[in-house]
């Protein structure tokens, strides 16, 4: 994938937004980036939120584990966004566990706001030209894993 990124973003005039589809790990989307890939569209956040996934900077949070059942830190303690802000592990847990529909729509939120962090970051990277100081961090902190 990340070879037929380079190849295909190296065909397109330089001045034209290149767009990919399908593409949603926050790790695929810092080495697409990194291949010149500008716009993305994928399902992954929304759905793996609507299913107690929560991505993190760090990795990947599966909200309904036991282990998070009486965690009243915020899914991300790094994370501004209004889940982070208001809710805890434990609360979430026990949403996503009761079937409730805030649940999903709590971890989508977050998701999607992390993904917003990461390309801001990226964004603000390639602009100071530090991308690649930016994207090896970034990919260490990603490396994590979590669940």
């Amino acid at each position: 994938m990340y070879d037929m990124a380079e190849l295909s973003c190296g065909l397109m005039l330089d001045e034209k937004a290149k767009y990919m589809m399908g593409v949603g790990k926050p790790q695929d989307l810092v080495e697409c980036i990194a291949r010149g890939v500008d716009m993305f569209d994928c399902v992954l956040p929304t759905r793996n939120g609507r299913n107690g996934q929560c991505l993190t900077m760090q990795g990947t949070l599966t909200i309904r584990n036991a282990r998070y059942a009486k965690d009243l830190r915020p899914i991300d303690e790094e994370c501004g966004c209004y889940t982070c802000r208001k809710y805890t592990r434990a609360y979430i847990r026990h949403l996503v566990k009761s079937n409730e529909m805030l649940a999903a729509r709590l971890c989508t939120y977050h998701n999607l706001w992390t993904y917003l962090r990461l390309v801001k970051g990226a964004r603000a990277a390639i602009i100071d030209g530090r991308f690649a100081a930016w994207r090896r961090a970034t990919m260490d902190r990603l490396a994590i894993g979590w669940d």
